[in-house]
Protein backbone atom coordinates (compact mmCIF):
# COMPACT_ATOMS: atom_id res chain seq x y z
CA UNK A 1 0.00 0.00 0.00
CA UNK A 2 1.31 3.49 -1.34
CA UNK A 3 2.24 5.57 1.90
CA UNK A 4 0.54 7.95 3.45
CA UNK A 5 1.61 11.66 4.14
CA UNK A 6 0.65 12.89 7.71
CA UNK A 7 -1.32 15.76 6.08
CA UNK A 8 -3.67 13.58 4.27
CA UNK A 9 -3.86 10.72 7.04
CA UNK A 10 -4.41 13.01 10.00
CA UNK A 11 -6.93 15.26 7.98
CA UNK A 12 -10.24 16.11 10.42
CA UNK A 13 -13.22 14.15 9.92
CA UNK A 14 -15.59 15.47 12.49
CA UNK A 15 -15.79 19.23 13.66
CA UNK A 16 -14.38 18.43 16.69
CA UNK A 17 -11.12 17.51 14.60
CA UNK A 18 -10.91 21.47 13.41
CA UNK A 19 -8.50 23.02 15.18
CA UNK A 20 -8.73 26.66 16.04
CA UNK A 21 -12.06 27.30 14.13
CA UNK A 22 -14.85 27.02 17.12
CA UNK A 23 -16.43 30.08 15.88
CA UNK A 24 -17.39 28.09 12.56
CA UNK A 25 -17.78 24.63 13.41
CA UNK A 26 -20.28 25.25 16.09
CA UNK A 27 -22.11 28.15 13.56
CA UNK A 28 -22.42 24.95 10.68
CA UNK A 29 -23.68 22.47 13.32
CA UNK A 30 -26.52 24.88 15.08
CA UNK A 31 -27.30 25.42 11.91
CA UNK A 32 -27.50 21.67 10.75
CA UNK A 33 -29.13 21.11 13.88
CA UNK A 34 -32.28 23.60 13.81
CA UNK A 35 -32.98 22.99 10.25
CA UNK A 36 -31.19 26.57 9.44
CA UNK A 37 -28.93 25.64 6.43
CA UNK A 38 -27.89 28.23 3.97
CA UNK A 39 -27.82 28.00 -0.22
CA UNK A 40 -24.41 29.46 -0.24
CA UNK A 41 -21.38 29.19 2.29
CA UNK A 42 -18.05 31.36 1.64
CA UNK A 43 -14.98 29.96 3.74
CA UNK A 44 -11.83 32.55 4.00
CA UNK A 45 -8.23 32.27 5.24
CA UNK A 46 -4.87 31.49 4.72
CA UNK A 47 -3.59 28.53 3.88
CA UNK A 48 -3.81 24.98 5.69
CA UNK A 49 -6.29 25.83 8.16
CA UNK A 50 -8.75 23.76 7.12
CA UNK A 51 -10.99 25.66 4.36
CA UNK A 52 -11.51 22.53 2.29
CA UNK A 53 -11.64 20.19 5.51
CA UNK A 54 -14.42 22.24 6.90
CA UNK A 55 -16.45 22.01 3.47
CA UNK A 56 -15.76 18.29 3.29
CA UNK A 57 -16.71 17.76 6.80
CA UNK A 58 -20.34 20.08 5.71
CA UNK A 59 -21.18 17.92 3.06
CA UNK A 60 -20.75 14.58 5.03
CA UNK A 61 -22.98 15.70 7.93
CA UNK A 62 -25.21 16.83 5.85
CA UNK A 63 -25.57 14.04 3.41
CA UNK A 64 -24.72 11.34 5.72
CA UNK A 65 -26.78 7.82 5.80
CA UNK A 66 -28.20 9.22 9.35
CA UNK A 67 -28.46 12.53 8.93
CA UNK A 68 -28.47 15.83 8.45
CA UNK A 69 -26.44 15.16 11.19
CA UNK A 70 -23.49 17.47 13.22
CA UNK A 71 -21.59 14.69 14.00
CA UNK A 72 -21.46 12.22 10.32
CA UNK A 73 -20.32 8.28 11.30
CA UNK A 74 -17.53 8.47 8.70
CA UNK A 75 -18.54 4.81 7.88
CA UNK A 76 -21.85 4.80 5.49
CA UNK A 77 -20.85 4.66 1.82
CA UNK A 78 -21.75 7.98 1.60
CA UNK A 79 -19.36 9.25 3.70
CA UNK A 80 -16.60 7.01 2.91
CA UNK A 81 -17.62 8.32 -0.95
CA UNK A 82 -17.26 11.87 0.38
CA UNK A 83 -14.19 11.46 1.81
CA UNK A 84 -12.12 9.93 -1.13
CA UNK A 85 -13.56 12.19 -3.46
CA UNK A 86 -15.56 10.46 -5.63
CA UNK A 87 -18.97 10.74 -4.72
CA UNK A 88 -21.59 11.71 -7.15
CA UNK A 89 -23.22 14.40 -5.32
CA UNK A 90 -20.60 16.40 -4.16
CA UNK A 91 -18.52 17.94 -6.89
CA UNK A 92 -15.54 19.19 -5.94
CA UNK A 93 -14.20 22.17 -8.70
CA UNK A 94 -10.44 23.40 -8.38
CA UNK A 95 -11.36 27.30 -9.23
CA UNK A 96 -7.96 27.84 -10.90
CA UNK A 97 -8.31 25.39 -13.53
CA UNK A 98 -12.10 25.82 -14.02
CA UNK A 99 -12.33 29.46 -14.46
CA UNK A 100 -13.98 30.09 -17.15
CA UNK A 101 -17.56 31.06 -18.26
CA UNK A 102 -17.69 27.35 -20.14
CA UNK A 103 -17.08 25.54 -17.31
CA UNK A 104 -19.08 27.78 -14.99
CA UNK A 105 -22.56 27.19 -17.56
CA UNK A 106 -21.88 23.31 -17.78
CA UNK A 107 -21.88 23.31 -13.48
CA UNK A 108 -25.43 25.64 -14.07
CA UNK A 109 -26.57 22.58 -15.89
CA UNK A 110 -25.92 20.04 -13.72
CA UNK A 111 -26.96 21.65 -10.67
CA UNK A 112 -30.66 21.37 -12.17
CA UNK A 113 -30.54 17.49 -11.85
CA UNK A 114 -31.48 15.97 -8.51
CA UNK A 115 -29.20 14.47 -6.12
CA UNK A 116 -28.74 10.67 -6.49
CA UNK A 117 -28.64 9.20 -3.13
CA UNK A 118 -27.78 11.95 -1.07
CA UNK A 119 -30.33 14.54 0.44
CA UNK A 120 -28.26 16.90 -1.59
CA UNK A 121 -26.24 18.19 -4.60
CA UNK A 122 -23.11 19.92 -2.74
CA UNK A 123 -20.78 22.06 -5.16
CA UNK A 124 -17.54 23.23 -3.63
CA UNK A 125 -15.30 25.00 -5.37
CA UNK A 126 -11.54 25.75 -3.77
CA UNK A 127 -9.81 29.13 -4.76
CA UNK A 128 -13.12 30.69 -6.16
CA UNK A 129 -11.14 34.25 -6.45
CA UNK A 130 -9.59 32.63 -9.87
CA UNK A 131 -12.72 32.28 -11.79
CA UNK A 132 -12.79 35.25 -14.13
CA UNK A 133 -15.71 38.34 -13.95
CA UNK A 134 -17.72 36.65 -16.68
CA UNK A 135 -17.95 32.92 -14.94
CA UNK A 136 -18.86 34.90 -11.92
CA UNK A 137 -21.48 36.72 -13.58
CA UNK A 138 -22.73 33.54 -15.34
CA UNK A 139 -22.95 31.88 -11.32
CA UNK A 140 -24.89 35.42 -10.16
CA UNK A 141 -28.47 34.14 -10.66
CA UNK A 142 -27.92 30.53 -9.85
CA UNK A 143 -26.36 31.16 -6.70
CA UNK A 144 -29.10 33.65 -5.53
CA UNK A 145 -31.82 31.14 -6.38
CA UNK A 146 -30.74 27.71 -6.40
CA UNK A 147 -32.60 24.68 -6.99
CA UNK A 148 -33.37 23.47 -3.17
CA UNK A 149 -31.69 20.48 -3.49
CA UNK A 150 -27.92 22.27 -4.33
CA UNK A 151 -25.61 24.04 -1.78
CA UNK A 152 -22.58 25.68 -2.99
CA UNK A 153 -19.85 25.67 -0.39
CA UNK A 154 -16.50 28.46 -1.39
CA UNK A 155 -12.92 28.54 -0.34
CA UNK A 156 -10.85 31.12 -0.55
CA UNK A 157 -7.31 32.33 0.55
CA UNK A 158 -8.23 35.79 -1.12
CA UNK A 159 -11.53 37.22 -0.18
CA UNK A 160 -10.92 40.69 -1.04
CA UNK A 161 -10.68 39.12 -5.03
CA UNK A 162 -14.51 37.89 -4.58
CA UNK A 163 -16.95 39.79 -6.53
CA UNK A 164 -19.18 41.78 -3.29
CA UNK A 165 -22.20 40.37 -4.94
CA UNK A 166 -20.96 36.84 -4.86
CA UNK A 167 -20.06 37.48 -1.14
CA UNK A 168 -23.13 39.06 -0.39
CA UNK A 169 -25.57 35.74 -1.61
CA UNK A 170 -23.16 33.72 0.80
CA UNK A 171 -22.72 33.10 4.50
CA UNK A 172 -19.06 34.56 5.11
CA UNK A 173 -17.20 32.73 7.37
CA UNK A 174 -13.40 34.14 8.10
CA UNK A 175 -11.53 31.58 9.43
CA UNK A 176 -8.09 32.57 11.82
CA UNK A 177 -4.50 31.39 11.69
CA UNK A 178 -4.38 28.93 14.37
CA UNK A 179 -2.25 29.89 17.63
CA UNK A 180 0.83 28.25 18.44
CA UNK A 181 0.10 26.03 21.60
CA UNK A 182 -2.88 24.72 19.51
CA UNK A 183 -0.59 23.69 16.96
CA UNK A 184 1.80 21.82 19.76
CA UNK A 185 -0.76 20.05 21.11
CA UNK A 186 -1.86 18.81 17.96
CA UNK A 187 1.49 17.54 16.98
CA UNK A 188 2.29 16.00 20.17
CA UNK A 189 -1.18 14.17 20.15
CA UNK A 190 -0.32 12.95 16.18
CA UNK A 191 3.85 12.31 17.54
CA UNK A 192 2.19 10.08 20.33
CA UNK A 193 -0.31 8.05 18.03
CA UNK A 194 2.56 7.49 15.29
CA UNK A 195 4.88 6.51 18.28
CA UNK A 196 7.59 9.35 17.70
CA UNK A 197 9.35 11.18 20.16
CA UNK A 198 9.71 14.80 20.05
CA UNK A 199 11.01 17.21 22.88
CA UNK A 200 8.75 20.56 23.29
CA UNK A 201 11.32 23.13 22.29
CA UNK A 202 10.77 20.69 18.77
CA UNK A 203 7.54 20.91 18.78
CA UNK A 204 7.85 24.42 19.08
CA UNK A 205 9.73 25.38 16.51
CA UNK A 206 7.74 23.27 14.00
CA UNK A 207 5.03 25.13 14.88
CA UNK A 208 6.61 28.68 14.46
CA UNK A 209 7.85 27.72 11.37
CA UNK A 210 4.19 26.67 10.10
CA UNK A 211 2.77 30.00 10.45
CA UNK A 212 -0.09 29.34 11.62
CA UNK A 213 -1.00 26.57 9.22
CA UNK A 214 -1.71 22.94 10.12
CA UNK A 215 -1.04 21.62 7.12
CA UNK A 216 2.26 23.16 6.71
CA UNK A 217 2.89 22.11 10.22
CA UNK A 218 2.12 17.97 8.98
CA UNK A 219 4.03 18.55 6.19
CA UNK A 220 7.04 19.73 8.14
CA UNK A 221 7.07 17.30 10.47
CA UNK A 222 6.68 14.60 7.62
CA UNK A 223 10.08 15.73 6.27
CA UNK A 224 11.80 15.49 9.60
CA UNK A 225 10.46 12.10 10.11
CA UNK A 226 11.94 11.27 7.06
CA UNK A 227 15.20 12.97 7.86
CA UNK A 228 16.07 11.97 11.23
CA UNK A 229 13.71 8.62 11.97
CA UNK A 230 10.89 8.72 14.94
CA UNK A 231 13.42 10.41 17.41
CA UNK A 232 13.79 14.34 16.99
CA UNK A 233 14.98 17.14 18.73
CA UNK A 234 15.02 20.94 18.71
CA UNK A 235 18.21 20.56 16.72
CA UNK A 236 16.85 18.93 13.72
CA UNK A 237 14.26 21.19 12.94
CA UNK A 238 16.54 24.21 13.48
CA UNK A 239 19.13 22.45 11.25
CA UNK A 240 16.24 21.45 8.49
CA UNK A 241 14.35 24.94 8.38
CA UNK A 242 16.69 27.46 9.13
CA UNK A 243 15.20 28.86 12.27
CA UNK A 244 16.71 30.21 15.64
CA UNK A 245 15.87 28.58 19.01
CA UNK A 246 13.65 29.63 21.17
CA UNK A 247 16.23 30.32 23.87
CA UNK A 248 18.79 31.79 20.78
CA UNK A 249 15.52 34.58 20.25
CA UNK A 250 14.99 34.97 24.20
CA UNK A 251 18.54 35.57 24.57
CA UNK A 252 19.02 38.33 21.40
CA UNK A 253 15.56 40.14 22.69
CA UNK A 254 16.90 40.62 26.66
CA UNK A 255 20.37 41.66 24.91
CA UNK A 256 18.00 44.69 22.56
CA UNK A 257 16.81 45.24 26.51
CA UNK A 258 19.35 45.31 28.47
CA UNK A 259 21.76 47.58 25.83
CA UNK A 260 23.89 44.81 25.68
CA UNK A 261 25.11 45.90 22.23
CA UNK A 262 28.52 43.01 21.89
CA UNK A 263 25.97 39.97 22.60
CA UNK A 264 23.45 41.75 20.11
CA UNK A 265 26.64 41.80 17.59
CA UNK A 266 27.78 38.07 18.98
CA UNK A 267 24.27 36.60 18.22
CA UNK A 268 23.77 37.96 14.81
CA UNK A 269 26.92 37.10 13.97
CA UNK A 270 26.44 33.28 15.12
CA UNK A 271 22.99 33.69 13.31
CA UNK A 272 24.75 34.15 9.78
CA UNK A 273 27.61 31.84 10.03
CA UNK A 274 25.44 29.36 10.83
CA UNK A 275 22.95 29.88 7.66
CA UNK A 276 19.81 30.95 9.87
CA UNK A 277 17.12 32.60 7.93
CA UNK A 278 17.75 36.05 8.72
CA UNK A 279 14.40 37.65 7.67
CA UNK A 280 12.52 34.94 9.56
CA UNK A 281 14.50 35.72 12.46
CA UNK A 282 13.28 39.16 12.08
CA UNK A 283 9.95 38.32 12.00
CA UNK A 284 9.82 35.87 15.24
CA UNK A 285 11.57 38.94 16.86
CA UNK A 286 8.67 41.69 16.01
CA UNK A 287 6.58 38.61 17.18
CA UNK A 288 7.77 38.41 20.12
CA UNK A 289 8.07 41.77 21.39
CA UNK A 290 4.40 42.12 20.20
CA UNK A 291 4.10 39.40 22.74
CA UNK A 292 6.43 41.09 24.89
CA UNK A 293 3.87 44.65 25.00
CA UNK A 294 0.47 42.45 25.44
CA UNK A 295 1.90 40.74 28.25
CA UNK A 296 2.79 43.95 30.02
CA UNK A 297 -0.71 45.04 28.94
CA UNK A 298 -2.85 42.52 30.18
CA UNK A 299 -0.64 39.71 31.50
CA UNK A 300 -0.68 36.11 30.52
CA UNK A 301 -4.24 35.82 30.76
CA UNK A 302 -4.94 37.49 27.50
CA UNK A 303 -6.42 35.48 24.82
CA UNK A 304 -4.24 36.63 21.78
CA UNK A 305 -1.14 36.14 23.74
CA UNK A 306 0.33 33.26 20.92
CA UNK A 307 2.36 31.89 23.16
CA UNK A 308 3.13 28.47 25.30
CA UNK A 309 3.95 28.38 29.06
CA UNK A 310 8.02 28.44 28.66
CA UNK A 311 7.50 31.31 26.39
CA UNK A 312 5.24 32.84 28.89
CA UNK A 313 7.77 32.67 31.56
CA UNK A 314 10.16 34.27 29.78
CA UNK A 315 8.12 37.30 29.19
CA UNK A 316 7.21 37.38 32.65
CA UNK A 317 11.27 37.93 33.38
CA UNK A 318 11.79 40.22 30.43
CA UNK A 319 8.61 42.05 31.44
CA UNK A 320 11.05 44.29 34.38
CA UNK A 321 13.68 44.89 31.65
CA UNK A 322 11.68 48.29 30.17
CA UNK A 323 8.28 49.75 30.12
CA UNK A 324 5.65 49.35 27.50
CA UNK A 325 6.63 52.47 25.81
CA UNK A 326 10.03 51.47 25.04
CA UNK A 327 9.15 48.46 23.80
CA UNK A 328 6.18 49.88 21.75
CA UNK A 329 9.03 52.17 20.06
CA UNK A 330 11.09 48.55 19.66
CA UNK A 331 8.55 46.69 17.94
CA UNK A 332 8.35 50.10 15.52
CA UNK A 333 11.89 50.42 14.53
CA UNK A 334 11.69 46.23 14.04
CA UNK A 335 9.01 46.74 11.71
CA UNK A 336 10.80 49.54 9.58
CA UNK A 337 13.82 47.40 9.31
CA UNK A 338 11.10 44.62 8.53
CA UNK A 339 9.92 46.83 5.61
CA UNK A 340 13.13 47.43 4.46
CA UNK A 341 15.15 43.92 3.97
CA UNK A 342 13.90 43.29 0.96
CA UNK A 343 15.81 46.33 -0.47
CA UNK A 344 18.89 45.52 1.51
CA UNK A 345 21.94 44.53 -0.20
CA UNK A 346 23.37 43.61 3.04
CA UNK A 347 20.31 41.83 5.44
CA UNK A 348 23.08 41.48 8.05
CA UNK A 349 24.30 44.45 7.95
CA UNK A 350 21.28 46.02 8.17
CA UNK A 351 19.98 44.10 11.36
CA UNK A 352 22.65 44.80 13.15
CA UNK A 353 22.37 48.66 13.09
CA UNK A 354 18.51 48.07 13.52
CA UNK A 355 19.07 46.26 16.56
CA UNK A 356 21.54 48.60 18.19
CA UNK A 357 19.14 51.64 17.61
CA UNK A 358 16.80 49.77 19.26
CA UNK A 359 19.36 48.69 22.51
CA UNK A 360 19.78 52.62 22.03
CA UNK A 361 16.02 53.11 22.50
CA UNK A 362 15.37 50.60 25.37
CA UNK A 363 18.49 52.18 27.78
CA UNK A 364 17.00 56.31 26.68
CA UNK A 365 15.56 58.46 28.71
CA UNK A 366 12.05 60.03 28.04
CA UNK A 367 11.57 64.04 28.31
CA UNK A 368 8.52 63.09 30.65
CA UNK A 369 11.23 61.22 32.69
CA UNK A 370 13.78 63.88 33.21
CA UNK A 371 11.33 66.60 33.74
CA UNK A 372 9.43 64.37 36.59
CA UNK A 373 13.41 64.01 37.99
CA UNK A 374 13.89 67.70 37.83
CA UNK A 375 10.78 68.26 39.55
CA UNK A 376 11.78 66.09 42.42
CA UNK A 377 14.58 67.83 42.95
CA UNK A 378 13.53 71.35 42.46
CA UNK A 379 9.92 70.77 44.79
CA UNK A 380 12.39 68.25 47.15
CA UNK A 381 12.86 70.94 50.87
CA UNK A 382 16.52 71.62 51.78
CA UNK A 383 18.01 70.64 54.76
CA UNK A 384 17.17 72.98 57.58
CA UNK A 385 21.05 73.51 58.66
CA UNK A 386 21.87 75.09 54.95
CA UNK A 387 18.19 76.44 54.57
CA UNK A 388 19.31 80.24 53.49
CA UNK A 389 16.91 83.24 52.74
CA UNK A 390 15.70 83.42 49.38
CA UNK A 391 14.56 87.04 47.73
CA UNK A 392 11.08 87.36 47.25
CA UNK A 393 11.80 88.78 44.09
CA UNK A 394 10.16 86.49 42.43
CA UNK A 395 7.90 83.54 43.12
CA UNK A 396 9.49 79.89 42.38
CA UNK A 397 7.12 77.88 40.13
CA UNK A 398 5.00 75.14 42.43
CA UNK A 399 5.43 72.59 39.48
CA UNK A 400 8.19 72.54 36.80
CA UNK A 401 5.43 71.86 34.18
CA UNK A 402 4.56 75.31 34.78
CA UNK A 403 7.73 77.17 33.75
CA UNK A 404 6.96 78.43 30.42
CA UNK A 405 11.07 77.90 29.39
CA UNK A 406 9.93 74.45 29.76
CA UNK A 407 6.78 74.33 28.47
CA UNK A 408 8.53 75.71 25.04
CA UNK A 409 11.14 72.89 25.56
CA UNK A 410 8.35 70.29 25.49
CA UNK A 411 6.85 71.56 22.69
CA UNK A 412 9.82 71.23 20.56
CA UNK A 413 10.13 67.70 21.50
CA UNK A 414 6.76 67.15 21.20
CA UNK A 415 7.34 64.25 24.03
CA UNK A 416 9.12 62.51 22.11
CA UNK A 417 12.24 59.73 23.38
CA UNK A 418 15.70 62.07 23.71
CA UNK A 419 19.28 61.31 23.16
CA UNK A 420 19.90 61.31 27.13
CA UNK A 421 21.38 58.26 28.26
CA UNK A 422 20.59 56.68 31.95
CA UNK A 423 23.49 58.07 34.30
CA UNK A 424 23.42 61.33 32.50
CA UNK A 425 20.66 63.45 33.21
Amino acid sequence: MAYEVLARKWRPKHFEDVVGQEHVTRTLKNAIETGRVAHAYLFIGPRGIGKTSLARIFAKALNCEKGPTPVPCCECSMCREIAAGNALDVLEIDGASNNGVDQVRDLRDQVQFAPTRGSFKIIIIDEVHMLSTAAFNALLKTLEEPPPHVKFIFATTEGDKVLPTIISRCQRFDLRRIQTPLIVERLRHICGAEHITIDDDALLAVARGAEGGMRDALSALDQLISFKGDLLTEDDVLAVFGLVSRKSLETLAAAVLTGNMGEILRLVDMFDSAGKDMRRLTVELMEHFRNLLIYQYVGENMANLDATPEQIRALAAQAALADSTRVLQIADQLGEMEGRLRYALSVRTLIEMSLIRCARVARSVSLDEVLRRLNAIRTAEPPAATAAPVPAAKPAATNLYDDPALKHVMQMFDGKVVGVEDGND
